[in-house]
């Protein structure tokens, strides 16, 4: 918990209570300085307060830590551009087929070579990006 607290205070710090404030709908500077203070224990930061922060400045360094904090690593991710269902659902059929194809194939002499593993991989992940987009269109429908 000190290290979320710990980031958040220097975003704060970085950014300014000034800006910060004004940008990310506080009230009070002094307010969101005081809560921003891993050493100040009577004012918390709330999670819409810490959302807030995070969207205006686009920094994610509190997340991060949070995350870490429960054991997991945080990493961006670019979102696909949804696109028509059909459209999504037809390269998710082509990419899994691509993906079914080539584990038969490389199955053919009952032995996986690391350069067929790495082409598996490869073309799995294709498949992985297509559900993405398909996740992404249907959202967006």
């Amino acid at each position: 918990m000190q290290a979320l607290m710990r980031a958040i205070y220097d975003v704060v710090d970085e950014v300014g209570t000034k800006t910060l404030a004004e940008g990310a709908s506080f009230t009070s500077r002094t307010l969101l300085a005081q809560k921003a203070n891993p050493d100040y224990e009577s004012h918390n930061m709330n999670v819409p307060e810490l959302h807030r922060i995070m969207k205006f400045t686009k920094d994610y360094r509190p997340l991060i830590a949070w995350a870490d904090s429960f054991g997991f690593d945080l990493v961006a991710r670019e979102r696909p551009i949804p696109r028509p269902l059909l459209v999504a659902l037809a390269a998710v059929s082509a990419e899994c087929g691509d993906a079914a194809r080539f584990i038969v194939d490389a199955l053919a002499d009952n032995h996986i070579s690391q350069h067929e593993k790495a082409q598996g991989d490869k073309t799995i992940q294709e498949a992985i990006d297509a559900l993405l987009a398909l996740r992404e269109s249907l959202k967006a429908a």
